[in-house]
Order: structure tokens, then sequence, then C-alpha cells
């Protein structure tokens, strides 16, 4: 009868206890895992331009194609599968890429060869000279240098407020600033889980801020 009892105690314990323990975890890994780290604080917006397109107020993967868009036509259908698609449904999510001006006809004819495999209809273009082009990259605070065509394979994540996301430094890993367009891997097993933290950060906000008016 005493060790039905104390088997009785212990099963209880576990189910109120193990409940406890799981929300520990879980809220825990929002705290420390739950955001995407910032690595750049301001970042310099957009000047005016045609296009009427700029950073504030959403989540920005930003690149910069320069002046041969040959070198680069890879990275943006590389791009278009694995970032793109997944997420251009989102309201506040846009891919844009910046460019010199007079590059307007090379990129109709890449976003013609793109369009022939996939929709592309939310791309974001952004012409510019070559002084705002290297003012606005250079604002980004990141160690890498654009090339003589004013472009880089590197991608960026931009969030609503102007601020770079990216890693910060761990043990055996470098921190990561930007997201080399060129390799595949690193944008299905790392961009897209950053994508997607970013845009689960926002989320909770927003819940949060709903509940506060709701009081």
């Amino acid at each position: 009868m005493k060790t039905a009892q104390v088997k009785k105690t212990f099963v209880l314990g576990v189910l109120f206890v193990l409940p406890l323990v799981a929300y520990l975890f879980f809220a825990s890994g929002v705290n420390n895992f739950g955001r995407l780290p910032i690595m750049t604080e301001v970042v310099e917006e957009l000047p005016e331009n045609k296009a009427g397109v700029f950073l504030a107020s959403k989540i920005s993967i930003v690149g910069y194609l320069g002046s041969d868009l040959s070198q680069r036509q890879v990275n943006m259908f590389n791009l278009n599968q694995k970032i793109y698609k997944r997420f251009s449904e989102f309201t506040d999510f846009q891919m844009l890429m910046v460019l010199p001006d007079g590059t307007q006809e090379q990129l109709a004819e890449v976003m013609r060869e793109l369009a022939a495999i996939g929709e592309v209809g939310a791309w974001r273009f952004v012409f510019l000279t070559p002084e705002q082009i290297q003012a606005q990259f250079e604002s980004l605070q990141v160690p890498e240098r654009l090339d003589v065509s004013l472009g880089t394979d590197q991608v960026y994540i931009i969030d609503k407020a102007l601020q770079l996301r990216g890693r910060k430094a761990t043990g055996k890993d470098a921190a990561l600033y930007g997201y080399n367009a060129t390799e595949v891997s690193l944008l299905t097993n790392t961009m897209i889980d950053d994508v997607k933290i970013l845009l689960a950060e926002y989320r909770m906000a927003l819940k949060k801020n709903n509940q506060y008016k709701d009081l």
C-alpha cells in the first residue's frame, strides 16, 4: 500500500514538473535564440529613386549586382529559388537589388530568363550613381568590399529599423555579416533559418503589442 502511494506521488510529481521544465527550456530558447543578432545599428536609407523603393519598414534582402550582370546571374537564380520563392508572399518582405544606373537593359534580359522558370514579380531594383552605391554600401560596415563593377556576391539582411542582421562569432565560426549567394548550401542551411528567425521575431513583437492594446 505504501509502495503504491509512493508511486502515485512520483507520477503526480513528474506530471507537474515536466511541463514546468519544458516551459523553462523553451522560454530560455526564445530569449537566447529567438533574436537574430544586430551586426550594424544604423544602415543608410536608400536615396530617392524612380522606383520609390526604400528599406524602412521592410525586411529586406539587399544585394549589389554591379555593372556586369553576367557575373551575378547565377546568384539571382539561387536567390530566386531558395529565398524569394519561400518568403515573397510576406507583405513586409522584399528582395531588393542595387545596381549602377545604365544597367537597365542587362537587367531586363536577366529577368526575362529568370521569369521563364518561375514567378519574379515582387523583385525590387534600384538604380543609383556609383557614389550613391558606394556610400550606401559602406554604411553596412561589413568586412567585404565592392568590386570594380560595384558588385559583390554577398547579400545582406536588413530589418525594418535599418539594422543589419547576421550571426555573431562563436567558438569555431566567424561572424556572418552577409550570405554568399553563390553558395546554395549557405542559403539553404543558414540564410533561410535566419530570415525565419527575423520574421518570427517581428510576429512575436506584433502579437505582444496587440496583447497590450487589449489590456
